[in-house]
């Protein structure tokens, strides 16, 4: 079903509340159209947050109509209320959007008109590069700028700091912004609400590697809650179910979204694969063959990169491994 486009009138008072005209988007009379962006998604309502005139945020519970289409976190949307309950009656366009698809192959979005993913990573659960990697190509696809978070710090000794360091220094080298930060002892934390100020930002990453940790330190008032690991197979609990958006002292929002295990890329193409690994793009289309799938093809120019060390060996790795897992998808 497609989503409701904004009637002319609709976009005329919103350009007219942009544009200072209207003191308050919130009016309390039935069928008044309010402005308002999505802080939290449930089943066929979400938490609306509309601005007051006092320059304070309220948070309304809505219905979303059928023909709305489907709503995410950080999607600006336009709700009436009427004599019984509030409606989420047009969706505005996004400007980008992070993707994945469900265990059911339906692309889903994580969240919505969101300009920085934060990738959250930690010692434990074991971190993976290759998921790092699903990510990068996701949010380069989107036009989305990434970070690499790297919590729990407190928990590093020699040998761990040593040995995550190195696998995270290439990232460093390929210009990827990289913070190390533990919300516990709350280090690095100043200096990453700076890089997200002004901003909205989605934290995404496995479970348990403290991304609610991380905006409880950001946003004092936010209490999101936090799980412990499981002892039996170090790996997060599910303690974030909903996606939801909280706003920084600073500045600027932030989204904490639900721990996965795997990211799936099926929606995207080779293509998209190939441009979402930084580093290739130097040498793409300079191979013989058009369709060259970078193996064993004479005339390889990613190939030739990667024997002259202009490519790294676990990123061509992880590369093959990504699409493999797309090509059984």
């Amino acid at each position: 079903m497609a989503k409701r486009r904004l009637t002319l009138q609709q976009r005329r008072r919103i350009a007219a509340t942009q544009a200072g005209k209207q003191a308050d988007n919130t009016k309390a009379g039935p069928g008044a159209e309010n402005l308002g962006t999505v802080v939290a998604r449930y089943g066929n309502q979400a938490d609306i947050e509309t601005r007051q005139a006092s320059g304070r945020f309220r948070v309304y519970r809505c219905h979303i109509r059928a023909n709305v289409g489907s709503l995410a976190t950080g999607d600006s949307v336009t709700w009436r209320k009427t004599d019984r309950e509030s409606v989420v009656v047009a969706v505005h366009p996004r400007h980008s959007e992070i993707t994945r698809p469900d265990n059911r192959g339906n692309l889903r979005t994580i969240a919505a008109n969101v300009d920085i993913a934060g990738i959250v990573v930690a010692p434990e659960p074991e971190l993976h590069t290759n998921l790092i990697d699903r990510y990068l190509v996701a949010a380069e696809a989107c036009a989305v700028r990434p970070l690499i978070l790297c919590n729990k710090t407190d928990l590093f000794d020699r040998e761990s700091s040593d040995a995550i360091s190195g696998e995270l220094k290439l990232y460093d080298k390929l210009g990827y912004p990289l913070h190390f930060i533990s919300a516990k002892k709350n280090r690095g934390i100043e200096a990453l609400a700076k890089a997200i100020s002004n901003s909205t930002t989605v934290f995404v990453g496995q479970s348990g590697v403290g991304k609610s940790s991380l905006i409880n330190a950001l946003c004092p008032d936010s209490n999101h809650s936090v799980g412990e690991l499981s002892e039996a197979k170090a790996k997060g609990t599910h303690t974030t179910t909903t996606t939801r958006l909280c706003h920084l002292p600073e500045g600027g929002t932030v989204i904490d979204s639900p721990g996965i295990r795997e990211f799936g890329l099926w929606h995207l193409d080779r293509q998209q694969v190939e441009n979402g690994f930084i580093e290739f793009r130097p040498f793409l289309g300079h191979c013989k063959f058009r369709n060259c799938s970078h193996t064993h093809e004479a005339g390889c120019a990613i190939m030739r990169a990667l024997a002259e060390g202009k490519i790294s060996e676990p990123r061509m790795a992880s590369y093959r491994h990504i699409m493999a897992s797309i090509s059984e998808a």
